[in-house]
């Protein structure tokens, strides 16, 4: 049986995801706090299988509550929740030890498949594989995935990169397809777990 604890400042967030994980099998526990300071002391009263920990657009709070958790337990497998477009929270999550991370407008069956899986395997499934795993990233591609990684809108990268914000578009869509992913949450998380960006 599986033990999970939740935090969000957000207590309709806390609910709904209790709510969910009820509905996963295999869960024995779920707990929930609204801040890192209670999430570490949780913690290390109790350890539990799974830390989700939800994140916030310009709101630091989550990523700064799994950075410390998983500095002071190594061991802690935490899972973030963020919106698909941020990819500058959940790529600051994933460096700071996050195993992966969950879509917030991931449909319910999508939400209960992705976390029955992790509680497996403790690491967070891409909806779909890329057709070669050793499939390589241009210089371009990469140059847009790193502009990613910083939070930077298509408009942003392309500027830097003298590209109109179209063609960053496309380079997006072949990096998208050749990572296997959906959006650009998704692209940066991979990116870091396979040391694409830093």
């Amino acid at each position: 049986m599986t033990t999970v604890l939740i935090c969000d400042d957000r207590r309709s967030v806390r609910e709904g995801l209790t709510r969910v994980m009820s509905a996963v099998p295999g869960v024995s526990r779920i707990d929930c706090v609204a801040h890192g300071d209670e999430l570490l002391a949780r913690y290390s009263r109790q350890p539990v299988d799974v830390v989700l920990v939800g994140t916030q657009r310009a709101v630091p709070t989550g990523v700064e509550a799994t950075r410390r958790l998983v500095s002071a337990n190594h061991q802690a497998n935490v899972i973030v929740f963020g919106a698909p477009d941020d990819a500058g929270s959940i790529a600051a999550a994933i460096a700071g030890g996050a195993r992966g991370y969950l879509r917030w407008d991931a449909s319910r069956p999508e939400l209960v498949a992705a976390l029955a899986h992790t509680l497996a395997s403790t690491s967070v499934p891409s909806p779909r594989q890329p057709s070669d795993p050793g499939v390589q990233l241009t210089e371009r591609e990469l140059q847009v995935l790193r502009g990613m990684s910083q939070g930077k809108s298509n408009g942003q990268i392309g500027r830097e990169l003298y590209l109109s914000e179209d063609t960053v578009k496309t380079h997006a869509r072949r990096l998208f397809r050749k990572l296997g992913v959906r959006d650009r949450a998704q692209a940066v998380a991979h990116g870091f777990r396979r040391g694409l960006v830093s």
